[in-house]
């Protein structure tokens, strides 16, 4: 079962790319990001078209996630818990059924905090707490978990190509990266580094000053996977080519094939 995030960079503007993805890569469940649409009027029928089913969790002109699925959707939740009052929509979550029991998949987007000495950093590490309060209560549950997502976190300095850029970036502070690494300690696995050290594997490259061309990326968009995932791990790429592509997302597909099969 191949499971992938991608941070669209806006639905409508890339539909295409997305449909021509889904149609050449054929996932099972895709997480997107950044849809930037209202449920209303996100494109679900030429996605639905392709066989699968659509739930989403749309803000109008930013944020945004959605989960395209083959697989019917047993349950959605929409919103992570912790703060009533946030009413940004980062988070989505869906639950399967698979041969082996039950599968649960979070589509998530997290806070970019820039600049970091205002209320947006607070809000990142606040939203990174609450995650992490969340994740600890599914993992009870000792099911196949995939959170999948935009994380706007750097874990290390290999996963930039100029690290020293970002030292004072959100994406790159001392807290942030910290707060990513609670989720591994909490027993979350990364997919993509249990298959690679590759210090060259980026997942997002800016529009600005020729990033794509010179390389100069950075990888924020991960697959973390509780146990009973991760022991299903088969393999894990980054879909770097769809960085070429006209009209690109300035993030590309990330995908895990996990050894499960629908029910």
């Amino acid at each position: 079962m191949k499971i992938a995030t991608w941070n669209i960079n806006g639905v409508k503007a890339r539909i295409e790319n997305l449909l021509h993805w889904l149609g050449d890569a054929d996932p099972d469940i895709v997480c997107l990001q950044e849809i930037k649409s209202v449920d209303e009027q996100f494109p679900r029928e030429p996605i639905e078209a392709l066989g699968y089913h659509v739930e989403t969790h749309g803000q109008k002109g930013f944020n945004g996630v959605a989960i395209l699925s083959k697989l019917r959707f047993d349950e959605v939740s929409r919103g992570l818990p912790g703060n009533d009052g946030d009413e940004q929509a980062r988070f989505i979550e869906g639950v399967f059924s698979t041969a082996s029991g039950a599968l649960r998949v979070a589509s998530l987007y997290l806070p970019n905090g820039n600049p970091v000495a205002s209320e947006k950093f607070a809000y990142k590490l606040g939203w990174m707490d609450r995650l992490e309060h969340w994740t600890k209560a599914r993992l009870k549950l000792e099911e196949p978990l995939v959170l999948a997502g935009d994380y706007n976190v750097i874990p290390q300095p290999e996963d930039a190509r100029n690290a020293e850029a970002w030292l004072d970036d959100a994406l790159f502070q001392p807290e942030s990266r910290q707060a990513f690494r609670m989720l591994a300690h909490l027993g979350l696995t990364d997919a993509v580094r249990a298959v690679t050290d590759d210090p060259g594997t980026y997942t997002f490259w800016d529009y600005q000053a020729g990033a794509w061309q010179k390389n100069n990326g950075i990888r924020i968009d991960h697959l973390m996977l509780s146990p009973e995932a991760a022991d299903s791990l088969l393999s894990a790429s980054v879909q770097k080519h769809t960085r070429a592509w006209e009209k690109p997302s300035d993030h590309v597909p990330v995908v895990a094939d996990l050894a499960l099969a629908a029910a």
